[in-house]
């Protein structure tokens, strides 16, 4: 028998297939990644170290589709606009991904060069290490909380006889709206910003942040 031109595994169709298995029930076992690719469980390491190694992949799977175009070009919050929107739009397309994510440390190329640039961006603007990594962490935590409310159902909230007139009228006219999660987003998006302008301006550090 001719030997197959292309082999039957690769890490590209692991993470393929476990992304999809992630996409359709927020979780994914070895086990059931192997029954998916028609191999046995012991093949897999042949190719990856474990169920860590493939939620990486799956990871730069994800982070491979943002965009770094015209970053080097843009003002520092354009660049931040620019790389936000891109995260957001690829992560809501994989919204079960994110509380697998969260529980590892990232380590994927792929994603790291998103990080790599926001953080260029962000020196180059003035921001001291301390404030520079506060603001990725708000960029990452907003992006992420967005892209899952991108996934939530058409009722988010549902008021009772308890809840107030303010707190109705906000759900009668916004939750008609199809497009109130990117809305919200891109809203939130100018606000991250603005705080982050604020913080910039008075050289806010690790001692003056207060919570």
């Amino acid at each position: 028998m001719a030997r197959p031109s292309k082999p039957k595994l690769s890490t590209q169709s692991i993470a393929d297939t476990a992304l999809k298995l992630v996409d359709a029930h927020g979780e994914f076992t070895l086990p059931q990644l192997a029954k998916e690719l028609s191999v046995s469980a012991s093949s897999l390491y042949n190719h990856v170290q474990g169920k860590t190694e493939i939620i990486e992949l799956m990871r730069g799977q994800a982070m491979s589709a943002i965009s770094l175009a015209h970053v080097d070009s843009s003002s520092w919050q354009e660049a931040v606009r620019q790389i936000a929107t891109s995260y957001w739009e690829s992560y809501s397309k994989h919204p079960k991904l994110i509380p697998l994510l969260t529980s590892h440390t990232v380590r994927d190329r792929t994603a790291l060069r998103v990080y790599d640039a926001l953080a260029k961006v962000l020196e180059q603007a003035g921001f001291n290490p301390s404030s520079l990594l506060h603001a990725i962490t708000i960029i990452d935590s907003f992006v992420l909380g967005s892209a899952l409310d991108a996934a939530a159902p058409s009722v988010v909230w549902e008021a009772d006889e308890e809840s107030s007139h303010a707190f109705k009228e906000a759900l009668n006219g916004g939750l008609r709206d199809p497009h109130r999660s990117e809305k919200s987003f891109l809203i939130g998006l100018k606000v991250v910003l603005a705080g982050l302008e604020s913080l910039l301006l008075h050289h806010t550090d690790d001692h003056s942040v207060r919570t």
